[in-house]
C-alpha cells in the first residue's frame, strides 16, 4: 500500500526496541523503559522539520553564528491512557512545550472509541503532536484530530509506535494532510481489531494491568 503521509522510522535501534516490546515475556518495568526509548527516537524524527533561526554566539575560541529553534509553540497531546507513556521524551528534549490530554476509550465489543476526557492548552498557531502508541482502526486518532482541529489547530502530526494499514488509511481518508510518524507498519487487524503481529494491549503491558 502507498501511504504518502506515512513516515516509517528506519533505525537499527528502533528495530531492536520494537522486537523487545513485542516479546510477551518483557516485564512492565522493562516495557516502560523501551517505550521511552522508542518514543525518544520518534520525537526526534517527527520534529525534524521544526523551523530554526540564526543566533550569534561566542565559543571559547571565537564568535560564530549557529542555529536554534525558532519560536513556535509546541503542544504534545497524548491519547489516554497508553499515550501517557510517550510524553516524557518530548518534555525532556524540548525547552518549551505544553501538554494537553484527550481521553478516548475503545469499546472492546464494537471497537468504536468514545471520549471521556479532554483538557487542552491553546492550540491555534501551535505545532500539535498527537501521541498514541497503537494506530489500529484509526478511529481514536481521527476523533483526537477532530478535537484539536475544532480548537483551530492547523499544524497537526500523529505519532504512533505500531500502526496497522487500516488505521493509516482511515487517518489519511479523513485528514490527508496530517503526517503520521510510526516505528512499525504491521500486517493487518484481526477480527477483534487488534494489530497483527502487534504487541497486545499497550496500556495493559505498560502499567501491568
Amino acid at each position: 500500500m502507498d501511504f504518502p503521509m506515512l513516515h516509517l522510522l528506519n533505525h537499527p535501534l528502533a528495530a531492536h526496541v520494537i522486537t523487545h516490546l513485542r516479546d510477551k515475556t518483557t516485564k512492565p518495568a522493562t516495557f516502560r523503559t523501551l517505550c521511552y526509548q522508542i518514543s525518544l527516537l520518534l520525537a526526534i524524527d517527527a520534529t525534524r522539520h521544526l523551523p530554526t533561526e540564526e543566533k550569534a554566539i561566542e565559543t571559547p575560541l571565537e564568535p560564530m553564528t549557529g542555529r536554534v529553534l525558532a519560536p513556535q509553540p509546541l503542544v504534545v497531546v497524548p491519547i489516554l491512557r497508553a499515550g501517557l507513556g510517550m510524553v516524557q521524551p518530548f518534555l525532556d528534549i524540548f525547552p518549551d512545550v505544553s501538554v494537553g490530554y484527550i481521553g478516548l476509550e475503545r469499546d472492546h465489543a464494537t471497537a468504536i472509541a468514545r471520549s471521556y476526557y479532554c483538557k487542552l492548552p491553546p492550540v491555534a498557531g501551535c505545532r500539535v503532536l498527537l501521541v498514541d502508541p497503537m494506530l489500529a482502526t484509526g478511529g481514536s486518532a481521527v476523533k483526537a484530530i477532530d478535537v484539536v482541529h475544532a480548537q483551530d489547530a492547523t499544524n497537526i502530526t500523529l505519532v504512533s509506535i505500531v500502526s496497522a494499514p487500516e488505521g493509516v488509511a482511515e487517518v489519511e481518508k479523513h485528514y490527508p494532510s496530517v503526517p503520521i510518524y510510526t516505528a512499525a507498519l504491521d500486517r493487518e487487524l484481526n477480527a477483534r481489531k487488534y494489530i497483527l503481529p502487534g504487541l497486545g494491549d499497550f496500556g495493559d503491558r505498560l502499567y501491568g494491568t
